[in-house]
């Protein structure tokens, strides 16, 4: 069969379509367009893909717009993210600390700070008691003083503040900035949050019912973790006993991510250190520029 995308018309085509032949313009945005539109026609003539398949695909992709930042570590791109920083880390003796894992697109800027502790919420005083404690380190185990610790988690529904399809939480509800003292120490006061899926009849669950996947994630609290002179830190903790611990539809669970859990009285505690990594020791030492949401 004719190898259509080899051609030197297509060749010339796709150099042109990617404004290779033009002096103005992003030289980068017009490489790396230029390795998308190929791979796009190997792929096309590799599969044998209909014009209407393909125009199914775009229609897909534009009502799924909304959902993206699901469909991204669904498909286990946000999850590579994570591992090729760990290549490039380890390549220049950057490696170590605490294991990086994805953000997830929840996030939400403008928390409440304060210092040494944090209560995260006062609404649901039904569930079960969380405390979550630990210190910021640096390799050799030395207290990051003034390090900012910035978590949050779902509610006993599954739902993140500001993006409750409910309206039923407070702003800020479960996101808080802990300021560290002089010994690194932190301490989150909550309760423990639940597992939650991807929204029914969305685009995230059509394309994983296709895939023949599950669309759930477990219980977990994200973190941030920074301080001058370090290598921003993005990561969260699984709750070790959700039935989805290990089986992630987001490919967030890591070793060293899933602390065990001490029950007493009824309440639960978590020890969980976050390790820093020297900054100019790190090929990427800042936090990611993707957008988020500002309250």
């Amino acid at each position: 069969m004719t190898n259509v995308t080899s051609t030197e018309y297509v060749q010339n085509l796709l150099d042109k379509a990617s404004g290779l032949d033009q002096a103005q313009g992003d030289p980068r945005l017009k490489a790396i367009l230029r390795d998308v539109l190929q791979a796009t026609c190997e792929l096309v003539e590799k599969h044998n893909i209909t014009e209407g398949e393909f125009w199914s695909a775009v229609s897909f992709m534009g009502n799924a717009a909304p959902e993206f930042g699901l469909i991204v570590p669904g498909i286990g791109i946000e999850h590579f993210f994570d591992l090729v920083l760990d290549a490039r880390d380890k390549e220049v003796g950057a490696d170590g600390g605490t294991p990086r894992t994805i953000e997830g697109p929840l996030y939400v800027e403008g928390a409440p700070l304060s210092d040494n502790e944090a209560v995260m919420s006062n609404q649901e005083e039904n569930g079960e008691r969380l405390y979550i404690r630990g210190r910021v380190l640096n390799l050799d185990g030395n207290p990051l003083s003034g390090a900012i610790v910035d978590v949050w988690h779902a509610n006993l529904s599954g739902f993140y503040s500001h993006f409750d399809p409910t309206n039923s939480q407070e702003p800020f509800n479960n996101r808080r900035k802990i300021k560290v003292g002089a010994d690194g120490s932190y301490l989150v006061k909550t309760v423990m949050p639940k597992g939650y899926a991807v929204p029914p009849n969305g685009s995230t669950e059509q394309l994983l019912d296709k895939l023949g996947r599950h669309g759930n994630r477990p219980a977990h609290v994200h973190f941030f973790a920074d301080v001058d002179g370090y290598r921003h830190l993005t990561t969260q903790i699984n709750i070790a006993d959700d039935p989805f611990v290990m089986d992630d539809f987001a490919y967030g669970t890591r070793e060293g991510l899933v602390p065990d859990i001490k029950r007493e009285n009824g309440e639960a505690t978590i020890e969980f250190d976050l390790v820093l990594v020297a900054k100019e020791k790190s090929a990427i030492a800042d936090r990611s520029s993707r957008p988020r949401l500002t309250v």
